[in-house]
């Protein structure tokens, strides 16, 4: 179910740090337009002139390419193809599908980036299991993973991260109720074995709000995650840096 209101949200909830802004747009944002604010921030949250930000948005119809894409993966451009900066590969967004940038400042906390991106896997992992879907990470496959209908192995988000000056960027998309045809355009982060599924593939009417509600209950627990090293030896796919 693709719910979005006419009004956005922006702030800091209760139990929220008050250092960490919490904006959750309810219109589609223009990814172009996104990736040039997400980089400004990412500059200002650096140079301690701005908060960092939780972001939770969906976009136009979009294919972008992270730093790992292979021409050979974009199989039909029927949508616009932006070289997104990102780590991975090709991903699409659309409507229905929703995106969480997330900038956070590393050398306020563990400054482990590994650990960084199992505590955003983990967060999404949470956050789908308060609607009863059980979904986990794959040893070399970047993404989150559950079962499809039929019981096949099928990926329901995206991860893709960049870290700048140990401030992240980019973040986590999960579906919720895209057209998944969409997805036929691009081999989806480079895996032509696996499929694609969304909530509403697997039965369930969630909206926007009702996703960033279950973001929202398991932040906490994300941001305490991010005090402590990573607890063993972390992969890190869908990851780009270049910190200094």
């Amino acid at each position: 179910m693709h719910d979005l209101s006419p009004s956005n949200s922006r702030g800091r909830p209760g139990r929220w740090p008050a250092s960490v802004e919490w904006r959750a747009e309810t219109e589609l944002v223009p990814y172009a337009r996104a990736l040039d604010e997400m980089t400004a921030r990412n500059a200002a949250i650096h140079q301690r002139t701005a908060d960092e930000l939780i972001w939770l948005l969906e976009h136009p119809p979009v294919y972008t390419a992270g730093t790992s894409a292979a021409e050979a993966e974009l199989l039909d451009p029927r949508f616009e193809v932006v070289r997104a900066g990102r780590g991975g590969r090709y991903t699409y967004h659309g409507p229905g599908q929703r995106v969480g940038y997330v900038l956070l400042d590393l050398t306020r906390r563990a400054r482990d980036v590994a650990g960084f991106v199992h505590a955003l896997e983990g967060w999404v992992i949470e956050a789908l299991a308060s609607f009863g879907v059980k979904a986990w990470r794959a040893q070399g496959r970047v993404g989150i993973w559950t079962r499809d209908l039929a019981g096949a192995e099928a990926k329901i988000g995206a991860i893709g991260v960049r870290v700048r000056r140990w401030v992240t960027m980019h973040g986590f998309a999960v579906n919720l109720s895209p057209d998944l045809s969409h997805f036929a355009g691009i081999v989806p982060c480079g895996l032509p074995e696996f499929g694609v599924t969304s909530l509403a593939a697997l039965g369930l009417e969630v909206s926007a709000a009702q996703w960033d509600a279950a973001l929202l209950a398991a932040g906490p627990a994300f941001l305490a995650a991010l005090e402590r090293p990573c607890p063993d030896a972390c992969a890190v796919p869908g990851l780009s840096g270049d910190n200094a």
